[in-house]
């Protein structure tokens, strides 16, 4: 719908994009060595959601085809995919150019090689299994724990042999070296990754108990879904068919114990159940190959139907006027992640893809109200990595300067040559911007019925700081 905008998150990476490194404080590099390829089509949203996009794409044909490395036929993989196209929570995932739309390909692809090992006990799949596990690294570190369930998944599978050939440790050593440049970079900046996440779990994060988590897994893959995963994931556990590949089985069983316990937020889980439903496609196929066959043809219809149902709560395919009654109709909506970021109508994700262009015309008003000589001189300050990237990618045509922030990243980047000499300030407490500010003048508001409720009704200051920016940039920097 053309009343759903950019994802704050995307916004952020498009300036991350701007300042490569090998590291971020709140990501490795990956995410925005991709987003780099498409700043020559900003502001298109299509150009920037694309490589997300093509990765679903990739997702369902992986899926397919660990199907097929199973032991499925035609059928099989076809179940396999059409779980992937039904899921809301893979619709969610590579409708938004984050991270989370590439790590499944990781996932799948590592267990997948994983699997191609324990049928062939073919060495040659760890060194592939370590090259894709070092760049799952490099897009997001949760491909750790992925590696971890594994390997456990392998130990009480009783595949002791694997770690007795030189194949497993090459792997290893592999993807520890194409990971080596994010992890040297994190250390020497004081590892600010675990610094934020450790705040973010405590200050932020809404932590969901067990029972609501498993709910929600089930919903995110889609109700109809749970027949094929849940199904794959009792032939990976007990199916003599599978006893080779177990080791899967129990590594699905190792992370969702892992999320529980932590209590993560639920789409953490979210990569892993490629690997359900190629599972669940064979067994599904062999259930069905001489009784009940016309499970073949109504269980991807019903998959698909109730994906068309479900699929708008998560996706921006029904006008926003329309969407609290729809899930109220449902009786279902999203997961609530963290604290004070939905608005009433619209929750986070959904509130996320409102306000920004909005904001960017409203400071852009306040702006064009300074002198030539202050516009000069002027810059834009933003509370956080949203109101920065909002202003950096549409402030351009509007004719905005650059914007800066002290949040995460930006925090690292400094001031980027801006003095303080005047500022347009997006938000911020009175009586927080009056320490730094030694004028302070309120002549704006950023308001957009639809933004999030932590990012509507802000004020905008023109501000000149009391010190220097550079000077002050200490005091400026914050990670949350």
């Amino acid at each position: 719908m053309g009343e759903y905008g950019v994802f704050r998150d995307e916004l952020y990476y498009l300036d991350c994009a701007r300042h490569l490194a090998w590291g971020y404080v709140d990501q490795p590099p990956l995410i925005a060595a991709i987003a780099r390829l498409t700043l020559p089509f900003e502001p298109s949203l299509l150009a920037l959601r694309l490589p997300v996009i093509l990765a679903g794409v990739a997702l369902v044909l992986l899926t397919a085809s660990l199907a097929r490395e199973l032991g499925g036929g035609p059928f099989a993989q076809t179940l396999a995919a059409i779980g992937i196209l039904a899921a809301p929570g893979y619709l969610l995932m590579h409708h938004i150019f984050t991270m989370n739309g590439f790590e499944p390909l990781f996932w799948v692809g590592a267990a997948f090689l994983v699997a191609r090992y324990l049928r062939t006990r073919d060495e040659r799949a760890w060194i592939g299994f370590g090259a894709l596990s070092g760049l799952g690294l490099l897009n997001k570190n949760s491909m750790l724990l992925m590696g971890f369930a594994l390997v456990a998944g392998l130990i009480l599978a009783g595949e002791w042999r694997a770690f007795r050939r030189r194949g497993v440790w090459l792997g290893g050593l592999l993807a520890a070296i194409i990971f080596f440049p994010n992890a040297f970079w994190q250390a020497s900046h004081g590892n600010p990754q675990l610094k934020m996440l450790e705040q973010t779990r405590e200050s932020r994060d809404i932590r969901p108990d067990p029972v609501s988590y498993l709910k929600e897994q089930v919903l995110a893959m889609n109700p109809v879904g749970a027949m094929v995963w849940v199904s794959g994931l009792g032939a990976l556990l007990g199916w003599s068919r599978f006893r080779n590949v177990r080791a899967l089985g129990f590594a699905y069983l190792v992370l969702l114990g892992l999320f529980i316990a932590l209590r993560t937020k639920v789409y953490y889980l979210f990569p892993v159940y490629g690997v359900l439903f190629a599972a669940g496609g064979v067994a599904v196929e062999a259930w069905t190959a001489e009784r009940h066959r016309w499970v073949r043809v109504a269980l991807p219809v019903v998959l698909l139907v109730s994906a068309m149902v479900i699929g708008p709560v998560v996706f921006p395919a029904i006008p926003r006027e329309q969407y609290g009654a729809y899930v109220r109709a449902l009786g279902i909506e999203q997961p609530h992640m963290e604290r004070g970021r939905d608005n009433g109508r619209l929750p986070q994700i959904l509130a996320d893809m409102h306000g920004w262009d909005t904001m960017a015309a409203q400071v852009a008003a306040v702006y064009r109200t300074l002198t030539p000589e202050e516009q000069a001189k002027a810059c834009v300050f933003g509370q956080n990595y949203g109101e920065a990237g909002a202003i950096n990618h549409f402030g351009p045509g509007l004719g905005l300067p650059r914007a800066i922030s002290g949040h995460n990243s930006y925090g690292l980047w400094g001031p980027q040559g801006c003095t303080g000499e005047m500022l347009v300030v997006i938000g911020g407490a009175e009586d927080d911007n009056r320490q730094v500010c030694g004028v302070l003048e309120r002549r704006g508001m950023v308001h957009n019925d639809w933004a999030r409720q932590d990012e509507n009704d802000l004020p905008i200051w023109i501000c000149k700081l009391n010190q220097p920016a550079e000077q002050l940039w200490p005091r400026l920097r914050h990670i949350d």
